[in-house]
């Protein structure tokens, strides 16, 4: 009996096996997305649009950008999958809705500010698509002002924010006007784009930093005992170091999870949401450094360096977020203890104000 039993599982699991398979194979035969030979595929279409010579404008896709992308993974027939026989023949390349593939990001989007006014071409380019941790903040804006003029942006913040130029510097549009969550503090290495002092600071580029350097690692500008971790010690040592006059950390607070829910968002105008979120809130901070293919990677950064505002970050000091219990009560003793003459002397002198009187008559 337990051997009968035991054969019909073996023949209910190979017939099973079978049918996936079969699945499978009508899938690919009908178009579904391979994530097989997709290399050959994209060598075919690079050839051409690989090439600046070849062509022009948004036709031409940088490799090496392009070739860390998920996009390049499931190769270009995922996307591109109407092209002609006779391509290139003036006809323009049909390509995938990104709905298709994006579907909760799209029904998120719709019902935003953005909804029918920008398309998602419009903010990001899908051969160069990156993760929120390979994006710089500075670059997130640059996006926001292709539509927002900057000048018109930072009065009308300055209507109501006090120091807008310096808050707009230090934080990426999303922060303030998404339902993003978990912030954290991305510093990135930045330079003057002069040598007059009043050369505008932007963020270095990975062959800034590889001059800087003198090498392809470029983490070994900061990260001097290379263990991929930036300690508080090696933070002081960067920003000490006179040979790096030209370059300094620059925080921006960033959020890990972004959302497409664009709008206006009232809690944003509260001082309180950044600045007394309590020291734990604001301990989590990374360096992203830049990569040859244009993004950047996020190197952990010990805990406190957003404390250490002379030596950790000293162009990034968030008031009121580095409030500490401790440090309160000690405070609070203080202040006690600093009134506790004048009131101390005030109500005894009143007190004993009958007798002072009394013998004031007497003499």
């Amino acid at each position: 009996m337990k051997t009968t039993m035991k054969y019909q599982i073996i023949r209910l699991l190979l017939t099973l096996t079978l049918i996936s398979g079969v699945c499978v194979a009508n899938t690919a035969a009908q178009g579904g997305y391979s994530y097989g030979n997709t290399a050959g595929k994209n060598e075919a279409c690079l050839n051409c649009h690989g090439d600046a010579q070849k062509v022009k404008g948004s036709s031409f896709i940088d490799q090496t950008q392009f070739a860390h992308t998920t996009h390049a993974k499931i190769g270009c027939p995922a996307c591109h999958d109407g092209i002609s026989k006779g391509h290139p023949d003036g006809k323009s390349s049909p390509r995938a809705n990104c709905q298709e593939c994006h579907g909760d990001i799209n029904n998120e989007y719709a019902k935003s500010n953005h909804a029918g006014k920008a398309p998602c071409a419009g903010c990001h380019n899908p051969h160069k698509v990156e993760t929120p941790r390979e994006i710089s903040g500075e670059e997130i804006n640059r996006m926001c002002s292709g539509c927002h003029d900057s000048y018109r942006i930072l009065a009308s913040h300055a209507e109501w924010l006090p120091q807008a130029d310096l808050h707009l510097d230090m934080l990426p549009c999303i922060t303030c006007h998404t339902e993003s969550r978990n912030y954290s503090i991305i510093m990135y290495v930045v330079k003057r784009n002069s040598p007059s002092r009043g050369g505008k600071m932007e963020t270095a580029t990975y062959n800034d930093l590889k001059t800087a350097v003198k090498d392809d690692n470029i983490l070994t500008l900061i990260d001097g005992n290379g263990d991929n971790y930036i300690s508080l010690a090696e933070l002081r040592i960067f920003n000490s170091d006179p040979n790096h006059k030209s370059l300094r950390l620059h925080g921006m607070m960033t959020p890990e999870s972004v959302t497409h829910n664009f709008r206006v968002l009232d809690n944003r105008r509260n001082c309180t949401f950044c600045h007394v979120s309590g020291p734990a809130a604001m301990q989590t901070s990374f360096v992203a450094l830049p990569e040859k293919n244009g993004t950047f990677r996020q190197v952990a950064v010990e805990k406190g360096a957003v404390l250490d505002a002379l030596y950790g970050t000293p162009d990034f000091y968030m008031m009121g977020a580095t409030r500490n219990a401790s440090l309160n009560m000690i405070g609070m003793f203080i202040i006690a203890g600093g009134l506790v003459l004048p009131v101390g002397h005030g109500s005894l002198r009143f007190l004993t104000r009958k007798n002072r009187n009394g013998k004031e008559h007497q003499s």
